[in-house]
C-alpha cells in the first residue's frame, strides 16, 4: 500500500519516472497549422505575407499570440520594449527559467518560416507539455522578441545594447523604433528596466530555419549551431573631384567610384585572402552627382564583416584598409571608414547546451551536424544574460528573406521535438 501511494503522488506532481517524458512528442499537423495561422496576419491579394514590425499586421499577429498564450495557461505581459512573455510556472520557486522564442515580424516582402518556425514551436512545446500533463522544475518562459528583423530591438533592450540613438531609426512603416516600441505597448521612458542581469535565467534556447542550404544539400535533419557570428558596418566614404566627363583626360581624373569599384573588388580579394570562414560584403553604393555627364566626385559604400571572431574580424578590417590607403594614394581619392551603431559581437553557443542537443538529436534517430550561424539572431543579445543553444532545420533551396522561404512540417516537426526534449533534458540536469 506504501509503495501504490508514492506512485501516485509521484505522478501528482510529475516527477519523471521510467524516462516517460522521452517519449512525449509534439502535435506535427498542430505545429504546421499555426504556421499557416499566423500567415494570413498580413496576407495580401497575391497570397504572399506582409507583417513588418510595428504595422497593422504585426499588432494583430501579436494580439493572437497573447491570446493563444493566455489560452495555454500562461501569465502574459508585454514588456516596456514591446516583447511578449509568457510565462509558465515550474515546481521549483526558486529556480530561474528556462527561456525559449524567437519573433513573428518579417522583413518586406519575406517568407512565414523565419523566426515564426522558433514562435510557433513555443507555442506548440506549452500545448504538449500540457497534454501530458508534465509540470517542469523550472519555470519555461516563451519569449516573443519584437523588431527583430529591424535591428533585434527586443533582444537588444533585454541585454542592455539598445541605445536611445537607435530610437531614432524608422522602418519601412515609417514609425521610428521608439514610436513603435510605444505602438507595441512598451515605453520608451522605461527601456532600462527591460534588462535582464546575467545569468539570470537558467539558459535560452532557440528554433530557427537555417537560411541557408547546408543542412538540405548534405541531407541532414538538425544543426546544432557552434556560435552566432559577429559583425561590424562601416559606411566608406570616397571624395573625388566632380568634373566635366567629356573634357577632363583620363589621367587627370579624381574618379571616385572607380576607386570605390577597385575597393569591392579589394575587399572580395583580402576576404578570401584569410584562411576561414570569414565573409566581407558591399551591399551598397550611392555616387554623386549620379549624372553621366559627369565624373562622380563623391561615392558612399558600405562595408560589413563576419565572423565568429572579434580578432579575425580586426584582422580582415585592417587588411582592407590598409588595401584602401594603397587605392586612395594611387588614385588621388580620400578613403574615409566611418563606423556604425549597427554592430554585434560574436556569440558562442554553451558547449554544455550544444551537448544536450546532440544527445537528444541522436535518442530521437535524427542526423545532425555543427555549424555557425552566419547571420544574426535574438540568441545573440541573449548570450550576454544567459548560457544559449541554437537549433537549425533545413530551408529549402536555402532561400530565406522571401516568399519562397520553405520548411517541411516534417522538418519544422523534427526541430521543435529536439527543443523540448533539450528543454526537458535541461530542467532535470541544471541547477
Amino acid at each position: 500500500m506504501g509503495i501504490r501511494l508514492l506512485f501516485i503522488l509521484l505522478c501528482l506532481v510529475h516527477i519523471p519516472i521510467l524516462g516517460q517524458e522521452s517519449e512525449v512528442r509534439i502535435n506535427q499537423n498542430r505545429l504546421e497549422s499555426r504556421i499557416m495561422e499566423l500567415a494570413q496576419f498580413g496576407v495580401q491579394e497575391n497570397g504572399e505575407t506582409e507583417r513588418v514590425a510595428f504595422s497593422d499586421a504585426d499588432i494583430e499577429a501579436r494580439n493572437w499570440v497573447v491570446q493563444t498564450l493566455e489560452n495555454l495557461g500562461l501569465a502574459v505581459s508585454i514588456d516596456y520594449a514591446g516583447n511578449i512573455i509568457g510565462l509558465r510556472k515550474g515546481r521549483n520557486k526558486e529556480a530561474k527559467a528556462i527561456s525559449f522564442g524567437s519573433h513573428i515580424d518579417r522583413v518586406p516582402n519575406g517568407g512565414n518560416y523565419d523566426g515564426c518556425v522558433g514562435s510557433m514551436a513555443a507555442l506548440e512545446i506549452i500545448e504538449t507539455l500540457n497534454e501530458n500533463n508534465i509540470k517542469t522544475k523550472h519555470p519555461l518562459e516563451v519569449i516573443i522578441f519584437s523588431n527583430e528583423e529591424g535591428g533585434v530591438m527586443g533582444s537588444r533592450a533585454m541585454s542592455g545594447h539598445l541605445s536611445n540613438k537607435a530610437f531614432r531609426v524608422a522602418n519601412s512603416t515609417g514609425y521610428t523604433m521608439g514610436e513603435g516600441i510605444m505602438r507595441l505597448g512598451g515605453d520608451t521612458s522605461q527601456i532600462k528596466k527591460v534588462v535582464r542581469k546575467k545569468n539570470s535565467m537558467a539558459a535560452f534556447l532557440e528554433l530557427h530555419i537555417e537560411q541557408g542550404a547546408i543542412l538540405e544539400k548534405e541531407n541532414l535533419d538538425i544543426g546544432i549551431v557552434e556560435g552566432i557570428v559577429g559583425l561590424k558596418w562601416w559606411d566608406v566614404i570616397f571624395i573625388g573631384f566632380a568634373n566635366h566627363a567629356g573634357t577632363t583626360p583620363m589621367n587627370a581624373r579624381q574618379d571616385a567610384l572607380l576607386a570605390a569599384a577597385k575597393f569591392i573588388v579589394a575587399v572580395n580579394e583580402v576576404t578570401n585572402s584569410f584562411e576561414g570562414a570569414q565573409v566581407g560584403t558591399v551591399g551598397r553604393i550611392k555616387a554623386e552627382p549620379g549624372a553621366p555627364n559627369v565624373i562622380p566626385g563623391k561615392v558612399v559604400t558600405s562595408l560589413e564583416i563576419r565572423d565568429l571572431s572579434s580578432q579575425v574580424i580586426e584582422h580582415v578590417f585592417n587588411a582592407i584598409q590598409a588595401k584602401a590607403m594603397e587605392i586612395s594614394s594611387a588614385s588621388g581619392v580620400q578613403i574615409e571608414f566611418v563606423p556604425l551603431d549597427t554592430t554585434a559581437d560574436p556569440a558562442l553557443t554553451d558547449p554544455v547546451v550544444q551537448k544536450e542537443i546532440e544527445t537528444v538529436s541522436k535518442n530521437l534517430g535524427l542526423s545532425f551536424k555543427y555549424m555557425p550561424s552566419g547571420a544574426g539572431h535574438d540568441a545573440q543579445d541573449m548570450a550576454h544574460i544567459a548560457p544559449i543553444g541554437m537549433i537549425f532545420v533545413p530551408s529549402k533551396g536555402g532561400i530565406s528573406h522571401s516568399p519562397k522561404e520553405f520548411t517541411s512540417a516534417e522538418d519544422m516537426a523534427n526541430g521543435t521535438n529536439v527543443l523540448l526534449q533539450t528543454i526537458l533534458s535541461l530542467d532535470q540536469k541544471l541547477d
